[in-house]
């Protein structure tokens, strides 16, 4: 079962099914030849671990992974997703038929390993801003195919989602803006398209940051802009806009800006989704 993280992703579970499906076509083929070597009625078990400290996330796709697979495997969970494993521990415990569990051990670790690999990385962002008014945010650069699942490991690790997709909120960047005429234009125009989308604007100068907030825009995306010049232009002035720092953040970043974020409520990292590193996890068959 899918933990509440799944709240806001839609069609998680949709995805989940074809990604596993897919999974397995692609690493089984016309059928795992190696397995055959087991007698085809015998039974064992496996535990599998993790060898280094993590946020763990993929339960759902190893259930559904061993109940595309072979519903006889068994599996005992000893973690939820969300949760911290200390290196060593036992994630889970699967029992069933031995060449199933051969069969699916790499399928099913490889969306563990991606996925807490993830929630691991979230996991240090959100850290970073723990107890300050700032919501850390994915982007849309995720691995082909695995979107909603990288977003569901986000929020497993304590981050949030931007846009799911180009479908679920307006973001206006500089190459829309040239094509529409103005900043003012294409905000007007995208009200008029879907009013009730939330809407942003990325901005690279403090001119087009006035023109963002001047247009009513619900979010401002700051492109790579010096905090101490924001600050300082935006002394005394009043806006309901929030304001989004975006643009080659990572973890050093923020350690070094924390002081100039009074004005920040949102920042965007890509790197949670797009450099995520594997756990190193491990299936070992008594």
């Amino acid at each position: 079962m899918l933990s509440q993280y799944a709240d806001q992703i839609p069609n998680l579970r949709r995805d989940l099914i074809k990604n596993v499906t897919a999974a397995l076509e692609e690493d089984i083929g016309s059928g795992d030849i190696t397995a055959q070597l087991i007698p085809a009625g015998q039974h064992t078990k496996a535990r599998i671990i993790t060898r280094e400290d993590c946020t763990f996330c993929g339960k759902s796709w190893v259930e559904e992974t061993f109940r595309q697979l072979d519903p006889e495997v068994t599996i005992t969970w000893h973690i939820a997703d969300g949760q911290q494993a200390a290196a060593n521990s036992t994630l889970f415990e699967l029992e069933g038929p031995a060449r199933s569990l051969l069969t699916g051990e790499r399928t099913a670790l490889n969306f563990v390993q991606l996925l807490s690999g993830v929630a691991s990385t979230a996991q240090q962002y959100a850290q970073l801003v723990a107890g300050l008014p700032i919501k850390i945010l994915d982007t849309r650069k995720t691995l082909p195919g695995l979107r909603s699942a990288q977003k569901y490991a986000v929020a497993c690790g304590g981050c949030h989602n931007h846009r799911i997709g180009l479908y679920d909120a307006f973001l206006i960047k500089e190459n829309h803006i040239a094509a529409a005429g103005s900043i003012e234009a294409a905000v007007t125009k995208a009200r008029e398209i879907a009013a009730d989308k939330p809407l942003e604007v990325e901005v690279e100068t403090l001119a087009e940051l006035n023109q963002a907030l001047a247009s009513g825009a619900d979010i401002v995306m700051l492109d790579e802009m010096d905090l101490e010049d924001v600050n300082r232009h935006l002394e005394g002035k009043t806006f309901t806009a929030q304001l989004e720092l975006s643009g080659g953040v990572d973890i050093a970043h923020i350690n070094a800006q924390k002081s100039l974020f009074k004005n920040i409520s949102r920042i965007s990292v890509g790197a949670l989704t797009k450099h995520c590193r594997a756990v190193d996890l491990s299936m070992r068959v008594e």
